[in-house]
């Protein structure tokens, strides 16, 4: 069994082109949920990484004039330079071309043999080089793969190695009815068909150079999505002693494309292995661009360093969260990016701590007051309280909203508190350091709570309120009392925008 840490990882992405816009989501959500288990004092070890084999990969490096692993080489690159532009907080970085990587997918399959469950057969049907996977007639769109309209589909025939998946249907069935194996719920029911329509499925390709060659059959690669999915065991350092250390994952974050991989095939392979399964998986929705899903192949009219460039790493990280359910889809403009920022971040949180700490500055000498009583510190716990249901149930929007209507809160309170008011009244100063009191308060959790989404703007509102160094824990918070504290004022967290709506 593992330990206390909590093992999180994200499907790897597919070499065959820069990051994208669909690719931060998934990155940025799981990222939230990582720096949400450290919030609450979970050791935490978060992996990410890149697929890097297969007809695509080796297709696209041609196609560039260069080898495949230097394409995948500069590939991976890209895609570590972007994620430290967004602030991810991996602990590790996974690729299937490393030699730990290949160590894993043949023990794996080694133990699947020695376990009765490959034969070799012959394979004849529809391949989608974009899925890197068959496809039965009724999954065609027009002739074509609904993921990926624009290529065409190929007819293969070929001898491959086969696995018998069909054998793990009662034990798949039973993962999922009886545990939360498939989240958000809505995947369940899906799953379900899934398994229940199972037949063994082809493991092999005798036409693909670019892989890894299969065990004791060097004619035969490892079927693409059996080398990728075996990338979560192998960051773990399987199959050398300890990996149990962090196996099995916690929490596998997917998009709900590929949840027949991850919810079929990839625990029924676990099986056949003698592998504990993993504890859950989340199939998140997608993020959609006037209607269609961001993909690679659907194209992007622009780059993840202009949506980043926008108004900063934080913010888009925060608006993507807010606006995308976490448990659905949701559409990506940059007319609703703008409306978050403006009002949101620059005009609800920002405004917020540049006031108070202006008034804290002004009327007390930089020096925080006591809080007392007030309703703003009974609605800080209402609102931690919420931020923790969501955060748990992974709801990362609900989450960020709770966060946000806690900065909503206090900001109504400075309107009916009226501080400058107070301030023209000798009499009135122990009021005064309530209400100064409460809203440091109030803004000092509220960076706490939004730390998962603004991890460097929730830092820096903390220091402009003289906050430790460290954030503290979220069991921590009902008594936090930022009293004494020594404000400074700083830069604008977040500068209200001159430019006009993009289309």
């Amino acid at each position: 069994m593992s330990t206390d840490t909590f093992y999180i990882t994200t499907a790897i992405d597919y070499a065959n082109g820069p990051p994208h816009l669909g690719h931060a989501l998934e990155k940025v959500g799981a990222d939230a949920i990582a720096r949400y288990q450290r919030l609450k004092g979970i050791p935490v070890h978060f992996v990410i990484g890149m697929d890097e084999h297969g007809q695509k990969v080796a297709q696209t490096a041609a196609a560039n004039g260069v080898s495949p692993q230097e394409w995948v080489d500069g590939i991976a690159d890209a895609f570590r330079a972007a994620w430290a532009k967004l602030h991810i907080s991996y602990d590790d970085f996974i690729r299937t071309t490393e030699d730990r990587h290949r160590d894993a997918v043949v023990e794996i399959i080694n133990r699947m043999e020695a376990a009765g469950d490959l034969y070799r057969g012959t394979y004849a049907g529809y391949y989608c080089v974009g899925c890197e996977a068959y496809k039965s007639a009724d999954e065609l769109v027009d002739g074509r793969c609904p993921e990926h309209p624009t290529r065409e589909i190929q007819w293969m025939e070929e001898d491959d190695w086969f696995f018998r998946l069909s054998r793990y249907r009662e034990p798949l069935l039973k993962l999922v009815e009886e545990t939360d194996f498939v989240r958000p719920e809505s995947r369940r029911n899906e799953v379900r068909r899934m398994i229940e329509e199972i037949k063994d499925i082809s493991v092999s390709r005798s036409s693909l150079a670019w892989g890894i060659r299969w065990p004791g059959d060097p004619e035969h690669a490892v079927y693409v999505w059996i080398d990728a999915l075996t990338n979560y065991l192998s960051a773990t350092g399987f199959p050398n002693p300890g990996y149990e250390r962090l196996w099995p994952a916690d929490l596998h974050v997917i998009g709900k494309d590929i949840v027949r991989f991850h919810c079929v095939y990839w625990p029924a392979m676990l099986m056949s292995a003698g592998v504990a399964t993993p504890r859950q998986v989340w199939g998140h929705g997608w993020m959609t661009l006037g209607g269609g899903k961001i993909s690679k192949s659907a194209g992007v009219s622009f780059t993840l360093d202009e949506a980043i460039g926008r108004y900063g790493p934080d913010a888009l990280r925060y608006f993507i969260l807010r606006e995308i359910p976490w448990d659905g889809d949701g559409s990506f403009t940059w007319e609703r990016f703008d409306e978050r920022y403006t009002s949101e971040l620059a005009n609800d949180l920002g405004n917020l701590a540049s006031r108070t700490i202006s008034m804290v500055l002004k009327y007390r000498e930089g020096v925080i007051p006591e809080s007392g009583g007030t309703q703003l510190d009974r609605a800080i716990e209402a609102a931690v309280a919420q931020y923790r249901e969501k955060m748990d149930a992974y709801l990362l929007h609900e989450g960020a909203a709770a966060a946000l209507g806690l900065v909503s809160t206090a900001n109504a309170f400075v309107g009916e508190q009226a501080p400058w008011k107070l301030a023209k009244d000798p009499d009135r100063g122990d009021a005064l350091d309530a209400v100064l009191g409460a809203l440091a308060r109030a803004l000092s959790i509220s960076a706490v709570l939004l730390s998962p989404y603004l991890p460097t703007k929730a830092l820096e509102l903390w220091r402009q309120l003289g906050g430790p160094e460290q954030l503290p824990r979220l069991d921590d918070l009902a008594s936090l009392q930022p009293t004494g504290w020594k404000v400074q004022k700083g830069d604008v967290l977040f500068p209200r925008p001159d430019l006009a709506p993009s289309s």
